[in-house]
C-alpha cells in the first residue's frame, strides 16, 4: 500500500529471513517456519466499526470475511505436526492482496 515503505521492508526482511535461519539451525534439529497472516478477528479489528471491519473482510477473495484465531492455530498445529515443513513462508490471507 501507498504510505508503507518501512513496514513492507520489515516484513521483507523477516520473509528474507526465514531460510537462512532454518539452515543456521539445522543442526540443532530447530525448525523455522514463518506465517504471513492477512485480516484476523482479532482485538486489535476488534476496536473498529462493524461497518469498517465487513468492508475489509470483503477485500478478502475467498473466503470473503476475516480469519478467525482458531484458523491460525490450526495452521501452528499442521506445521508443528510436518515435520518436513521447514525455511518455509506461508501465507494465510485468503489470497488477499491490499489495494495501493
Amino acid at each position: 500500500q501507498v504510505g508503507q515503505a518501512a513496514y513492507s521492508a520489515s516484513k521483507g526482511g523477516i520473509v528474507g529471513m526465514t531460510l537462512p535461519i532454518a539452515r543456521d539451525l539445522a543442526p540443532l534439529g530447530i525448525r523455522v517456519v514463518t506465517i504471513a497472516p492477512g485480516l484476523f478477528n482479532t482485538p486489535l479489528l476488534a476496536g473498529l466499526p462493524e461497518k469498517v471491519r465487513t468492508f475489509l473482510g470483503q477485500q478478502v477473495p475467498f473466503p470473503s470475511r476475516l480469519g478467525e484465531p482458531a484458523e491460525y492455530a490450526h495452521l501452528v498445529q499442521a506445521l508443528a505436526e510436518n515435520p518436513m515443513i521447514n525455511g518455509e513462508v506461508v501465507r494465510l490471507d485468503g489470497a488477499l492482496r491490499m489495494q495501493p
